[in-house]
């Protein structure tokens, strides 16, 4: 389950009732997404107190757009939240497609798939007590886990893909349609990526939709999907979000069963309202 950390006006009652909740239910992960220019809470101080106030479930980023950050500073805030949940972090990472996070962090966007590949072999000499350069003191703290949190890619293209075989434990997509979507090609894709890179372990699926179970649930969907895709123009994101189709029970279900047909081993549902009867919906249907 994904925080509803996209919604604006989260108070700090609903957000800790929301972790509670996830960390007393049936689920397996508690995730946060990111973005810088939008009203959403902030993805690493977000789950700094999930950490704190659960005590079962996994926590992920999905997913922190890296070379928008430092990867220095990165690797030491999820190390420390490692250290708070005990070692409970999953860290998504990926290149993002909003120019306008990276201008208002200050960041260029330029070169970004060399630029992660790198500071991801950048976090893991950190995590590992190695000096960031020449004259520096190592960077703690330590991971709980040897070699730090396990890391996932977000990418989506075969280029991309092949790139993350390099260095993930699997990929971490979102599909806005889950029920039209070929969910076994993409997940044979990246299969095929891991082999052609030699590596012997199968790779981990991870995928999101965002979904509504309300009475209105079309209605919430769409309006969510206008506005957080409303970045790529307005006649273009209510476009995109026409695509989404988890807005009833029934679609739920039956994208849940593509998709665990197809082989995805983690389905991370993504919310579209705070209101916590949209967790209670949901508990009520996959249980």
């Amino acid at each position: 389950m994904t925080l509803p950390s996209m919604v604006s006006g989260l108070d700090r009652d609903t957000i800790l009732e929301w972790c509670r909740r996830v960390d007393e239910g049936p689920f397996s992960t508690l995730a946060v997404g990111e973005r810088i220019a939008y009203p959403n809470v902030e993805m690493f101080t977000t789950l700094a107190a999930a950490a704190a106030v659960t005590q079962r479930v996994t926590l992920m980023t999905t997913i922190v757009v890296l070379p928008a950050h430092p990867a220095i500073e990165v690797a030491k805030m999820a190390a420390t939240i490692d250290v708070i949940s005990a070692g409970r972090l999953r860290l998504g990472v990926g290149i993002g497609g909003r120019g306008e996070d990276f201008r208002a962090l200050e960041r260029s966007d330029a070169k970004r798939h060399q630029m992660l590949d790198e500071q991801v072999a950048t976090m893991r000499r950190v995590w590992a007590g190695a000096a960031p350069a020449e004259g520096i003191s190592p960077v703690g703290p330590a991971p709980v886990r040897a070699g730090g949190p396990p890391l996932y890619s977000g990418a989506l293209g075969p280029k991309a893909t092949a790139r993350a075989a390099r260095w993930a434990e699997g990929v971490a997509g979102f599909v806005l349609d889950p029920i039209g979507q070929d969910h076994a090609a993409t997940f044979r894709m990246v299969e095929d990526a891991w082999s052609a890179a030699g590596r012997s372990e199968r790779p981990r699926h991870v995928t999101s939709f965002w979904y509504a179970l309300a009475a209105d649930g079309a209605t919430q969907l769409k309006d969510y999907a206008s506005r957080y895709l409303a970045i790529f123009g307005a006649a273009v994101g209510d476009s995109m979000a026409d695509l989404c189709t988890a807005s009833n029970a029934g679609a739920v279900t039956d994208a849940v069963k593509r998709l665990e047909d197809a082989g995805c081993d983690e389905l991370i549902l993504v919310p579209t309202s705070a209101d916590l009867a949209e967790l209670d919906r949901l508990v009520d249907l996959v249980c």
